[in-house]
């Protein structure tokens, strides 16, 4: 134990110092180090990355040396340091071991990371909020929280997400659980509206928590779904968060009104210029508050943004992550306890932010008795839920697979609205049929691709 505790140490003390080493003078000191860093890996698949990387931040010109240089030289000391050791050590290079050795101890599969609600409450009444049929007055007690990230991080767990509701309206619970569990990481997804200059510099001072904040857009199509306002508000937290060199990203939906608008070029430089690290994009489902199927992108928005990523990709500093058409990326559906799940603000243990059934709350149990529900165990059984993982989803995507799944888990609804699992995905049958042509034609075209270029290798 003794020697476990001095590597540690001497591990983030390492790396604190390298961390340190590159802010001085990350053009040329990147590419020296990343050459270092097939050593210090201990997975495959790590050294895998890191070959990549070395190959990748060789070049000058390269969109992710450009990203790596940003996130040096734009965060704040105490940030650099403390996510390097909390993310790439403590939720990365330790991470799996301490995982596959919970997983047989307790008998279970222990996902990577765990969304969580602290609360139902939010300042803000967004159209088709995916939260907006959960019962919204609901907090869960501090105590409940600390255990929940505690029996986590006792299984190998580092890295947790934060929604609500707002999770911001319980900001100074926030950030007692990050001092508390200050080897841990917290992504929070939040409106922006609560964070001032003053919170901002609150959390560059923690250092292990980072943003994603909503936007739908430009100015008319975040106040449009967002109320009249918000987008200033939005830019003057980004604003704050840079300031104060907090490590921060956006999050947005992309529907039938605002896909060519989000999926942009001009939007994404807006994003990377106001200093976002980072970009998640959700398409609608129609799940939550005023649920509406029209609201949906239809399937050529979604492969037209499923192709703009990839462009990013290999052009932009910033990483941009797509929850559904990134599939292939991480072999489908993540949900269910296989990456993440989802505790809402009432303490139903749920599959996904979007899949709102749940067998157990987490009031009433363990974090491993949680990890072995009826449903979790259904959805690691059937996954991939598709062969395609250009289709992951089994709501949108599959919807028949959900409805089975429900009905046998003997899974509850968690929403107010108290609907079926038939009731939720039978009216999506449709769009997942036209999806499912789309993106059959893009995945055939793809490994087509591949094969030849494999052949000709």
């Amino acid at each position: 134990m003794a020697l476990k505790s001095a590597t540690a140490t001497v591990s983030e003390a390492v790396i604190k110092q390298l961390v340190r080493y590159l802010s001085g003078n990350p053009e040329e000191n990147l590419p020296k180090l990343i050459k270092l860093g097939e050593a210090i890996a201990t997975e495959k698949q790590h050294k895998v990355y890191v070959r990549n990387w070395a190959r990748m931040f060789a070049d000058s010109n390269n969109n992710w040396r450009k990203y790596a240089i940003r996130l040096l030289t734009e965060t704040s000391p105490k940030v650099r340091e403390k996510l390097a050791v909390n993310f790439l050590i403590n939720a990365g290079i330790k991470c799996p071991q301490r995982l596959r050795e919970s997983g047989e101890r307790y008998g279970i599969h222990v996902p990577w990371a765990i969304l969580i609600d602290p609360t139902g409450r939010c300042n803000l009444r967004c159209k088709g909020c995916w939260a907006g049929d959960y019962d919204r007055s609901l907090d869960m007690d501090f105590a409940t929280l600390d255990r929940v990230i505690t029996e986590a991080e006792n299984l190998g767990i580092r890295f947790f997400v934060v929604s609500g509701g707002e999770p911001l309206v319980r900001m100074q619970d926030l950030i007692k659980l990050a001092q508390k569990h200050d080897q841990s990481v917290f992504h929070v997804f939040t409106n922006g509206t609560l964070i001032t200059k003053d919170a901002a510099k609150r959390f560059a001072d923690l250092g292990n928590i980072t943003f994603a904040i909503s936007i739908e857009g430009f100015e008319e199509a975040t106040d449009q779904r967002r109320g009249p306002g918000v987008f200033k508000r939005v830019m003057a937290a980004m604003d704050n968060l840079r300031e104060a060199g907090v490590v921060f990203g956006f999050s947005a939906t992309y529907t039938r009104l605002n896909t060519e608008e989000v999926g942009s070029d001009e939007f994404i430089n807006l994003m990377i210029d106001k200093g976002c690290s980072l970009g998640w994009l959700f398409t609608y489902v129609p799940v939550g508050g005023g649920a509406d199927l029209d609201y949906m992108a239809t399937p050529e928005q979604r492969a037209y943004m499923c192709r703009k990523v990839r462009e990013w990709r290999a052009t932009k500093p910033i990483l941009v992550a797509d929850f559904w058409n990134d599939g292939e990326a991480v072999g489908g559906c993540i949900a269910g306890g296989r990456c993440y799940f989802h505790i809402n603000s009432a303490g139903e243990v749920e599959p996904c932010a979007f899949i709102h059934y749940a067998n157990v709350n987490i009031k009433n149990c363990s974090l491993v008795d949680a990890l072995k529900s009826p449903l979790f165990l259904a959805y690691q059984k059937h996954q991939p839920f598709n062969s395609n993982m250009l289709r992951p989803c089994p709501l949108i995507d599959n919807p028949e697979i959900l409805e089975k799944m429900v009905s046998e888990s003997g899974a509850h609804p968690t929403q107010n609205n108290k609907l079926s699992a038939a009731e939720m995905c039978r009216p999506l049958w449709p769009y997942a049929e036209a999806w499912g042509k789309v993106a059959d034609s893009i995945w055939a075209k793809d490994h087509a691709v591949s094969q030849t270029a494999g052949s000709d290798a």
